[in-house]
């Protein structure tokens, strides 16, 4: 017994740990979401922040002993982001046509997720730090950081809401999308992109090559609109 807690001791404080529990929870976590036909609710994003979350807190292991590991992954997010470009260039023509639609949507969409979660805050007596971190909640987590330091809001709850938007949207987006008769991958995948960001965008690629690629139209418009917009405004009430 002696022996498993020294080398439970070792792992968890070496960088190879979080790299090591983070690759295999997802690569269990994917499998399992196949297994159950791509669920929406089997979000492999999902399961892997409860499984993750359940494991540090059970081993009592700092978030930044994890981290020091997981950065290893994380930055790859930025060329998964640009990856999804791709899709984009090979509907470039098409998209052109649909430029003005496409950005008053963005714009709308943005709008009312940044509005709403505030305003609702707000009802609530939130205080303003966490209100701040709430406005760029529908944006790619790297940049909603971003605006949320430039507000003085606090980054790591920027973060978090942000990563739950992701999560509620990509794994309710179907039920809801469905029950309003929406059928046209483009906007389904358009709609997902602009109010769960990137985890969105994963899904609806996941689904459907049309989807995936309005969704990281929708993903790209709002990383634009918000990192102009959402100072500004929130300059005006100040």
């Amino acid at each position: 017994m002696t022996d498993v807690v020294q080398l439970w001791t070792y792992l968890a404080s070496s960088p190879l740990f979080g790299l090591t529990a983070t690759v295999t929870t997802y690569v269990l976590a994917h499998a399992l979401h196949e297994r159950l036909g791509r669920a929406p609710w089997s979000n492999p994003v999902m399961l892997s922040v409860i499984v993750l979350g359940t494991l540090l807190l059970a081993t009592g292991t700092p978030y930044p002993v994890y981290f020091a590991g997981a950065q290893f992954v994380h930055v790859l997010l930025g060329p998964a982001v640009v990856a999804l470009g791709w899709p984009l260039w090979q509907r470039r023509a098409e998209l052109r046509r649909r430029a003005l639609p496409l950005a008053a949507g963005a714009l709308v969409g943005g709008g009312v997720a940044s509005g709403v979660a505030v305003g609702a805050g707000w009802a609530l007596g939130l205080p303003t730090p966490i209100l701040l971190s709430l406005a760029p909640k529908s944006v790619t987590a790297p940049v909603a950081v971003g605006i949320a330091e430039r507000l003085s809001g606090v980054p790591a709850l920027a973060a978090a809401f942000t990563l739950l938007t992701g999560i509620v949207g990509a794994s309710s987006a179907k039920y809801l999308l469905d029950g309003m008769g929406v059928r046209d991958w483009a906007v389904r995948g358009f709609a997902l992109g602009t109010a769960s960001h990137g985890i969105g965008a994963a899904r609806a690629l996941s689904v459907h090559p049309d989807a995936g690629a309005y969704a990281a139209v929708g993903l790209g418009l709002q990383v634009l609109f918000a990192s102009f917009l959402i100072p500004m405004v929130a300059a005006l009430f100040r």
